[in-house]
């Protein structure tokens, strides 16, 4: 569960988008959005070996409630106001580089411990294996894996063939719910 926690805090998509995030904020340049997610890149690489040393000095538990307080602050105060300053119409650079500072405590606060945490208490196999026997636990696992093939086979559309604009407009009518044209998109796509 914790592995999920980790994932869905957001990781992947800061790490991923964070020249775009960049831009967002006000900074147009191309060199300067890719020079700035270098850093974002690096402290998550300095965080996360510093995370090996912290683990043990200041407990596991302590260090995840920490890092969680510390993402809760950048992506609620500092990101969210970052953006909702920008989009207010404001041409102050200022919200720009709250943004990035942000992403940079956001990482901070991640890095160090949600990072690598979840990964030292991820014996859950081991232990379900000692508890329910190896089969059983390879059974489970199977069970899970059917689970998401259900979860790809009903929520999972075929994009395969579609432009970027084509697949936004299919997520958002699956999210939104409005009447955008997405019936003949997900057939277009199944068709091929």
């Amino acid at each position: 569960m914790l592995q999920a926690f980790q994932q869905f805090t957001g990781i992947n998509t800061v790490m991923y988008y964070s020249p775009t995030i960049v831009q967002m904020a006000g900074f147009s340049s191309n060199q300067l959005a890719l020079l700035l997610s270098l850093v974002i890149a690096a402290m998550n690489a300095a965080g996360t070996v510093l995370g090996i040393y912290l683990i043990d000095h200041f407990g596991r538990k302590k260090l995840a409630i920490s890092s969680l307080a510390g993402v809760i602050a950048s992506l609620f105060n500092i990101l969210a106001g970052a953006f909702f300053g920008k989009s207010s119409g404001s041409s102050n650079e200022l919200y720009g580089w709250i943004a990035v500072l942000g992403l940079a405590l956001y990482i901070a606060c991640f890095s160090p411990a949600m990072g690598p945490v979840p990964w030292t208490l991820a014996q859950t196999f081991l232990s379900i294996a000692e508890a329910a026997g190896t089969g059983s636990t390879f059974l489970m696992l199977a069970g899970i894996a059917v689970l998401a093939v259900v979860f790809v086979i009903m929520y999972v559309p075929e994009t395969m063939g579609l432009a970027f604009v084509e697949v936004e407009q299919i997520w958002k009518e699956r999210a939104c719910g409005s009447s955008y044209n997405t019936e003949s998109l997900l057939e277009q796509g199944n068709d091929k």
